[in-house]
């Protein structure tokens, strides 16, 4: 079976995280990808990424600068695809391989560009270097939230619990104020899907023009797009029901020391199973022990914080009676989302992950047998595979060379596409059916809805309950809503009818329920043979592939919070850190992010043969990407790398934040001659940094003196006093801006670009969101509209189908189907219990107290 990709030629002349990944995906999925090296190597290939991200490539070593050396490099441009870059803005000009340049030569030619701020914006030409994203942008104060909450943050308002004492250990993050740097680099991250997501849109769109186009996003826009469901602003962020608890930095969040010292993750924690199971001497996990409308469950709306402080330490004692595999074991069987917090070198090493695929093992020349992340995703008729280790650089340069002089001697023209149409968007014409669930499903759907496709929203009767919450906002805009309750025969006919006129149906539930309800994709293919199916998990295929899984459980899963955490290593206050849940975090937003791309070049695949297939990916495979950074030994051993500790202030005295006299500053020294101009402005001119030191202990105890030094000098001045200097010096920094996401939907920059986007709302008022994540010059994503209301487009839909009024008002009666804000509820099955008011804990308490 051969990749998607197959056949297609790629140009990689990106390195750090961004780029490299993205062309790794390219070449995982079939295409033959030449890394284009500068004279002594890719200057970041030191880091342990780069035994994952540079697999599967060739390696060719040309001077752009010298005269034969860029005609070879034409040649191959003149035949090539793709071509990924992330040069500083206006570097590719002055080498004249820029995107006007190469498209005159090759028309065909997908140029993407990889920036840390975008072209010709007021922050292009600031140092791009991850860390430094994170604390211009103010990510670095997300990652664990604010105590007045997301939604109230935005607005400027005030904490509205100010008086509740909650204890430091109850919550996530270092026992400090101020920001937090984490392990996870997600502005690459972000800029990874976005430019893979693009890469795939653009070619898409060129099967249909004939013509390739520029693809640009940055990680800015990687940061935006992590941020998505924190950046949000309401001009009535006190309608009911849009707030949470959630997005809270003093909510607890569900994690709990078990017995044996190690640590796991209940989400959404629930009070009945945990202390029912431990009652005993022994855990009790019958599976009645939760039920799916228990309302022992905690609600939703910011008030449930104060139920949350009363359970939290009454859980963490029942948690701590038993160890954390039988915990896990339990909530199996309980079917209950609950998971261990583990090491990424734990997570590789897990044999389901290998039998999956979603982690593979290979042969690196210098390290021996490895484990990796495996394939992001699953194509049933077109599955790529990961690629061969790394090649050392320059290794197919004659090979390379050799190419393009062919290419000059037989005076190859790029070769013309046939045009089969024009498209004002990518996905122009492309119907989707979303009848995924939470934000995993509908966060992929929205992003094919921003790249032109109609996407109608399979919603069920129950759905207005989650939809009225604001994170629901952040993945179902753009989109069409139809109520559909689909035990009833007269519902599922309406689904079955649509998915005749679909491309694509795209949905997150188990996939045994799909097969119960018979919308599994061997029943549909069978009324659309050609139709795209894509099926997402929480888990890898296998074992825990029908257990409920999330964001957060595959982030401990995965190893992601034991490093955002700062788990592997003491700070320097001598301690390791605990699990964290990062705010801006790529689980289930990659999940989409995935699917989409999938999703894309099935559509490819589908355009040039006809034919559909079944795709699937997980919450799982986008965590192992986020966490490529890293590899393992078959044993779960690791290879030095850098680690943050339990402080998360950084790596390195020359790669983190420290405070100052008011405020944070970040710093992330590259070269020796930023070490010699810190300490310039530092009035410390004679330290020299030695790379060489003999041990690692020598390593280590030197980095603590010097970071020890350098806090020290930073308490004289202010954070914008030493900016104002290092960054005259030449010293890569950033201020850690606790300021920028409130500024950010106020940047007509921004606006003008679509980065944003502000939408009149009926039940929150005006409406402010992060906009589109990456740009294509030619077909344009559009932004198609706000957050869906449950159920508004029911009658449009089933008018176009030639349902009648009379039709539409029985099946409402009868609760077939439904319409906004439907004021009736079919009758449930509860347990004796559940039949309180849906109001979640606090308002339950609240009714006790006055009895």
């Amino acid at each position: 079976m051969a990749g998607v990709l197959k056949n297609l030629k790629v140009l990689d002349l990106s390195w750090g995280i961004a780029g490299p990944m993205t062309a790794m995906l390219l070449g995982d999925n079939g295409a033959q990808v030449t890394k284009i090296e500068p004279p002594g190597g890719d200057p970041f290939r030191g880091q342990l990424g780069y035994k994952v991200w540079q697999r599967g490539k060739r390696s060719a070593v040309l001077d752009l600068k010298n005269a034969d050396d860029k005609k070879a490099f034409l040649a191959l441009a003149s035949q090539a695809d793709v071509l990924v870059e992330s040069y500083a803005p206006g570097t590719a000009e002055k080498l004249g391989i820029d995107f006007k340049t190469l498209s005159a030569l090759n028309p065909r030619l997908i140029y993407c560009s990889i920036t840390g701020y975008g072209r010709d914006t007021a922050l292009s030409n600031r140092p791009a270097y991850d860390a430094l994203v994170q604390a211009r942008t103010g990510l670095m104060f997300e990652q664990r939230g604010w105590a007045e909450g997301a939604l109230n943050h935005m607005n400027g308002l005030p904490d509205p619990f100010p008086d509740l004492e909650i204890p430091s250990d109850w919550v996530q993050g270092a026992d400090r104020e101020g920001p937090l740097f984490v392990a996870s680099y997600w502005p690459s991250l972000g800029a990874f899907f976005n430019a893979s997501l693009g890469i795939s849109a653009a070619l898409r769109a060129r099967e249909i023009t004939g013509k390739g186009q520029w693809v640009e996003t940055s990680l800015l826009q990687g940061a935006m797009a992590g941020a998505a469901g924190v950046w949000q602003r309401a001009e009535k962020p006190d309608a009911p029901g849009f707030d949470t608890w959630i997005l809270n930095s003093r909510s607890p969040k569900g994690h709990f020391q078990a017995k044996d010292g190690k640590w796991l993750h209940n989400w959404v924690p629930n009070p009945r199973f945990i202390l029912q199971a431990a009652q005993g001497d022994t855990l009790n996990a019958t599976p009645d022990l939760t039920v799916q409308n228990d309302p022992d469950r905690f609600g939703t709306g910011p008030e449930e914080i104060l139920v949350m402080s009363h359970y939290q330490p009454i859980m963490a004692e029942a948690v701590a009676k038993f160890p954390v595999a039988d915990w896990v074991e339990a909530a199996a069987t309980a079917e209950m989302t609950m998971q261990p917090v583990r090491s990424i070198e734990e997570s590789l090493a897990d044999p389901a992950f290998l039998e999956d695929g979603c982690a593979t093992e290979t042969q690196d020349p210098e390290l021996g047998t490895i484990r990796t992340v495996g394939n992001a995703f699953n194509m049933s008729l077109t599955q790529g595979k990961p690629g061969a280790p790394p090649v050392a650089p320059g290794a197919n340069t004659d090979e390379v060379k050799a190419e393009a002089a062919q290419i000059i001697a037989e005076a190859k023209a790029a070769t013309a596409a046939a045009k089969k149409g024009d498209l004002k968007a990518p996905l122009e014409g492309i119907t989707v059916l979303d009848l995924g669930l939470a934000i995993a499903g509908p966060f992929g759907t929205q992003l094919l809805s921003d790249l032109g496709a109609t996407v109608i929203k399979i919603n069920g009767l129950y759905d207005l309950f989650w939809h009225r919450v604001h994170i629901a906002y952040m993945a179902n805009r753009g989109k069409k809503s139809i109520t559909l309750n689909l035990k009833d025969p007269r519902a599922m006919k309406i689904l079955l009818d649509l998915v005749k006129q679909a491309d694509v149906v795209q949905h997150n539930m188990r996939y045994d329920a799909a097969e119960r309800l018979k919308i599994d994709y061997e029943s549909l293919k069978q009324i659309k043979p050609d139709l795209i199916y894509c099926h997402t998990r929480g888990f890898e295929r296998g074992k825990r592939a029908s257990l409920p899984g999330n964001d957060q459980t595959g982030a401990c899963l995965s190893g992601i919070q034991f490093e955002d955490g700062g788990m592997g290593r003491e700070g320097s206050n001598g301690e390791v850190g605990r699990p964290l849940w990062s705010f801006t975090s790529f689980g289930d937003t990659g999940n989409g992010f995935l699917s989409a791309v999938a999703i894309c070049n099935a559509i490819y695949h589908r355009d040039r043969t006809g034919e559909g297939q079944f795709v699937d990916t997980s919450i799982i495979n986008a965590a192992l990407l986020n966490t490529s950074y890293a590899v393992a030994t078959p044993k779960g051993e690791g290879f030095a790398r850098p680690r943050i500790g339990g402080d998360q202030v950084g790596y390195s005295a020359g790669h983190r934040i420290y405070p100052t006299k008011d405020g944070w500053l970040c710093i992330v020294v590259v070269n020796q001659n930023h070490w010699d101009e810190l300490f310039a402005v530092l009035r410390a001119p004679r330290l020299t940094i030695d790379e060489h030191f003999a041990t690692h202990e020598a390593r280590e105890a030197n980095d603590k003196q010097l970071t020890a030094f350098i806090a020290g000098r930073m308490q004289a001045h202010t954070a914008a006093e030493w900016f104002a200097e290092l960054d005259a010096a030449g010293v890569p920094c950033e201020i850690v801006d606790p300021e920028f996401s409130r500024k950010l939907h106020d940047n007509p920059e921004f606006q003008q670009r679509k980065w944003v986007v502000s939408y009149p709302h009926p039940v929150v008022g005006k409406l402010d969101q992060i906009g589109l994540l990456v740009s294509l010059s030619d077909t344009p994503g559009v932004i198609q509209g706000r957050p869906l209301l449950v159920g508004e487009h029911t009658k449009e839909i089933m008018a176009s189908m030639g349902y009648s009024e009379d039709d539409m008002k029985t099946m409402e009666e009868q609760f077939a189907i439904g319409f906004p804000g439907m004021p009736r509820m079919p009758p449930r099955p509860t347990a004796a219990k559940a039949e309180a008011p849906k109001q979640g804990m606090a308002g339950m308490l609240a009714q006790e107290s006055k009895k």
